[in-house]
C-alpha cells in the first residue's frame, strides 16, 4: 500500500501481482487506487499490466473482476478505468468487464501522463452492484 500526495486530496493505492494458480507464476501486476474523482480521472482507479509472454489469457480481466471486490468492500459504487485508444487489449478488457465508454478525452499539458507519452484517455465507468 502507498499513499501519494496530490494537489486537491491523497490517492491511496494497493498494488498486488497477479498469479497464474496452475503454477504460482507471477504473470503481470495490478493496482487499485482511492481518492477524489479530481486526481483519479485520466490515471483511474484501476491499473493493470501483463507482462508480454502471458498476455492474451484474460489475466487483466480477471484481476480487475478481483479488485470490483476490493472497491465494493470499501463501500465504492463506481470506479473509473482509463486506458489510451490505440491500446485494443485493454479496450477489450473493459469491454469484457461491462464498462461503459464514457469519453475520449485529451490529457491536459500539465498532467504527468503527459510525461510518459500519454495524451489521450479513453475514460471507462464500471458501475458496482450492491453486495
Amino acid at each position: 500500500t502507498s499513499k501519494v500526495d496530490e494537489p486537491g486530496g491523497k490517492v491511496t493505492s494497493k498494488v498486488y501481482d497477479i498469479i497464474r494458480k496452475a503454477d504460482e507464476k507471477v504473470v503481470g501486476r495490478c493496482d487499485i487506487r482511492f481518492g477524489p474523482v479530481s486526481e483519479l480521472y485520466y490515471l483511474g482507479n484501476i491499473g493493470y499490466a501483463i507482462y508480454p509472454p502471458y498476455r492474451g489469457h484474460r489475466y487483466a480481466a480477471k484481476a480487475t473482476e478481483l479488485m470490483f471486490e476490493v472497491a465494493k468492500g470499501a463501500k465504492v459504487k463506481e470506479l473509473i478505468i482509463t486506458c489510451n485508444p490505440d491500446n485494443i487489449p485493454s479496450r477489450k478488457t473493459c469491454e469484457i468487464l461491462g464498462c461503459e465508454l464514457k469519453a475520449i478525452v485529451d490529457v491536459p499539458l500539465n498532467h504527468p501522463l503527459i510525461e510518459q507519452g500519454d495524451y489521450q484517455k479513453c475514460i471507462y465507468i464500471k458501475k458496482l452492484e450492491e453486495l
